[in-house]
């Protein structure tokens, strides 16, 4: 049997579990969305950060979701994801994190490391973060650039090696955003993160939304995308530990080959996000509007919106639009992630047929 049929082989499976997901979903990751203040100013910020809002969840808000997560689904299976904004900004951040931690969750945070001082770097481990992931979209000029903050390369690559010295740390990983504008310094980057005793170096496309939508110009083309998935497959065959996000699928050539097993959107089926101000949803990537808003932890329990809602995000998108129903890769595309799903005009903004495949 050659490569095509063995993955070809492997889809159809994951598309006949992915059926079965719809009906039995699973949470493992669940997402505190801690604040959407920000010390930087992405272009490409899905959520568009930059201060808190005045309807933030409490202190003693988050410590009760906390409880209700624990006591609903148990701590063994859950990984808590913490985000924001920047989630170093929310000033009760180690008191709640040091509680999720007593409780027994496991979790894992998103951030720029611009405030991961050494003593930053030792709380954190005192308060039982698992794994982080730093971003760094670029060399030190294009870095401060596209994030609105000068200094701020030399400031993450400082809260990366504080990390890196506590020594605590299951996994610490560097994502790189590429867009049209930085796509020629992977090369230089590699040699950085190379030279770096980091765990992971994952790689993900600018994607349209948020900020993002305002710079078409950066965008990639085919020939980037082509050329990032090349770049990032040469490196793992070369054994190192580079990978593409969960972003989009990719066709028979580069399905697992650039990331670890084959596409699934995780959005509500192993995904879900209690947001800043406690909405529920499901990625914290999709866009926020009333049928993507399927509760608020503030008078919903998150277990009834698990289990009695988010339907949208258990059936195909490809089934709401005439192209994609009728597309030979519906059955493995699924009309691709949620997240760049065009709600208005229910087609995807991504589809890297004619592209990749």
């Amino acid at each position: 049997m050659d490569l095509a049929a063995v993955k070809t082989a492997h889809l159809n499976q994951l598309a006949d579990y992915t059926r079965t997901l719809y009906r039995r979903p699973e949470l493992r990751k669940l997402f505190f969305e801690l604040t959407l203040q920000c010390n930087e100013r992405c272009f490409h910020c899905g959520s568009s950060c930059t201060a808190a809002r005045g309807d933030e969840l409490t202190r003693e808000e988050w410590f009760s979701i906390i409880d209700q997560v624990k006591a609903d689904f148990g701590t063994s299976r859950i990984q808590l994801c913490i985000t924001g904004g920047e989630p170093l900004l929310n000033r009760d951040f180690f008191d709640i994190m040091g509680y999720a931690h007593a409780q027994g969750f496991r979790w894992g945070m998103t951030s720029n490391a611009t405030l991961v001082t050494p003593s930053v770097a030792q709380r954190l481990a005192n308060v039982g973060m698992g794994t982080i992931s730093v971003s760094i979209d670029g060399l030190r000029d294009t870095h401060d650039e596209l994030r609105g903050l000068r200094g701020g390369y030399d400031r993450a690559m400082a809260g990366i090696q504080n990390l890196i010295d506590v020594g605590a740390f299951h996994a610490i990983q560097v994502t790189t955003v590429v867009n049209h504008g930085n796509i020629d310094q992977l090369d230089e980057l590699f040699a950085i993160m190379d030279g770096l005793d980091i765990d992971s170096w994952r790689v993900i496309n600018l994607e349209p939304i948020g900020r993002a939508l305002l710079r078409p110009d950066l965008m990639l083309t085919p020939d980037d995308y082509r050329r990032l998935f090349d770049f990032i497959r040469a490196k793992r065959v070369q054994g190192y530990p580079l990978e593409y996000g969960c972003s989009h699928y990719l066709g028979l050539d580069y399905e697992a080959e650039v990331r670890e097993w084959y596409w699934l959107c995780n959005a509500g089926v192993y995904t879900a996000s209690i947001m800043a101000n406690g909405d529920i949803g499901a990625c914290l990537d999709i866009e926020r509007r009333p049928e993507t808003i399927q509760g608020n932890i503030r008078h919903d329990r998150l277990r009834d919106v698990w289990e009695g809602r988010f339907e949208l995000f258990r059936r195909d998108l490809s089934d709401s639009n005439e192209t994609c129903r009728a597309c030979e890769h519906a059955r493995f595309c699924r009309g691709d992630a949620h997240h760049s799903w065009d709600y208005d005009a229910n087609r995807p903004m991504v589809c890297l047929k004619g592209v990749l495949f």
